[in-house]
């Protein structure tokens, strides 16, 4: 290691420990990467030694090595939390002992594998839960997680690589975060580590190079990693000549998004999970989705799927950091331009189909239709975002 890196590592650990020494809630630090075998894990347990050495109390809650030689090699001195095991359908399965870390409280501890979900039994369902527990118990939590699970963004990731990740965090867990990090490679490399064995065992590599880890897949999702991590790092001042960092507000602005949804499973999911993303770039103080319920939308009329799947949407929502607002109306396009009203919106959000050409489906008569002649009539200033779905 070259006296620059050591530097760097030094550095950073010490703006850590700063954060950690300056609060009583916890401090929350994530790597984030564009994929597997970044190196999250390995810069992870580089700085809970560096953290160890400047005599912090650091214990290892729960790292998943994948059984890489150089992050094995890297367990050594910083005290390892046994895991605890579980039973479920018969088979003992092991998970990250969330009561024994909170028993023991370290200063910090490191959580990896943060989008994982928990052995149904477990306190939460979730592992971000688990992190986010700790937080509030005053325990300082370094993670990582790869950009791919991020809630927002899961529409996109499944354009981009055809895969649908199921297990996902809310994008506010990386905005309440004291710190992210992009634990960043060139697809080159990436792709480099993979041939040579370093991320997966022989018999995945073929099958891993030719789907998920195409050369165009991984540009673009890390482009999505960078964007993300710069966005954030847009809300962060320094606070002394020091360097120490201090977590600002993000940026308020007046802008008051409302987003437009019916019960159609696709469609809502995709117009929320962009809302989200418009919300964050635009710095938005506050944010709807609105569901109008028309007669034929009523409980007896629409199946019991349909509003289990409306009942996620709005779950997810909420997640999110969307204020739900839910009014029954056969005329949608008057209640739309009412609430639009009400809330003194300044941006619509609303969906149109892809399946045929954008200006054909403009072209015909639906509610967006109705929708953007209406608002162009009565309220010029309400700007209008298409989502295609």
């Amino acid at each position: 290691m070259t006296s620059t890196e050591q530097a760097l590592r030094d550095t950073s650990a010490e703006r850590f420990l700063h954060l950690v020494q300056a609060k009583r809630r916890g401090t929350l630090k994530v790597y984030l990467g564009l994929a597997a075998g970044v190196g999250k894990t390995y810069r992870m347990l580089q700085e809970a030694h560096d953290l160890h050495q400047h005599g912090v109390d650091v214990l290892l809650g729960y790292i998943e090595t994948h059984q890489r030689a150089g992050t094995v090699a890297q367990l050594r001195n910083v005290p390892l939390l046994p895991r605890k095991q579980l039973f479920y359908k018969g088979k003992a399965l092991e998970e990250m002992d969330l009561e024994a870390i909170v028993q023991r409280r370290p200063q910090v501890v490191v959580v990896d594998e943060l989008a994982h979900t928990n052995v149904p039994g477990s306190r939460h369902e979730k592992r971000w839960q688990d992190v986010e527990y700790l937080v509030q118990q005053g325990i300082s939590v370094i993670t990582a997680v790869n950009v791919q699970h991020l809630e927002s963004l899961h529409d996109q990731v499944l354009r981009i690589t055809g895969t649908d990740v199921t297990e996902r965090i809310p994008d506010r867990l990386l905005r309440q975060a004291d710190e992210v990090v992009n634990v960043d490679l060139t697809v080159g490399e990436l792709r480099t580590r993979l041939e040579e064995g370093r991320i997966y065992h022989a018999a995945k590599i073929p099958t891993a190079l030719n789907g998920f880890f195409q050369a165009e897949n991984l540009l673009q999702l890390r482009r999505l990693a960078v964007r993300e991590v710069a966005q954030l790092l847009g809300q962060q001042v320094a606070s002394d000549a020091g360097g120490a960092p201090a977590v600002a507000a993000p940026r308020r602005t007046d802008d008051r998004l409302l987003a437009c949804i019916n019960s159609n499973e696709r469609a809502a999911r995709e117009i929320i999970r962009k809302t989200s993303r418009l919300a964050d770039q635009l710095g938005a103080a506050v944010w709807y989705v609105l569901y109008v319920q028309t007669a034929r939308e009523t409980a007896d009329r629409i199946g019991l799927a349909t509003q289990r799947h409306l009942l996620k949407n709005l779950q997810l929502a909420t997640e999110l950091g969307a204020q739900i607002l839910r009014v029954k109306d056969n005329d949608v396009v008057e209640a739309i331009r009412r609430v639009a009203q009400e809330k003194n919106a300044t941006l619509l959000i609303c969906g149109i189909t892809g399946e045929k050409g954008f200006w054909d489906q403009l072209s015909r008569r639906s509610v967006t239709h109705d929708l953007l002649r209406a608002v162009a009539l009565t309220t010029p200033t309400l700007d209008v975002y298409l989502v295609t779905y």
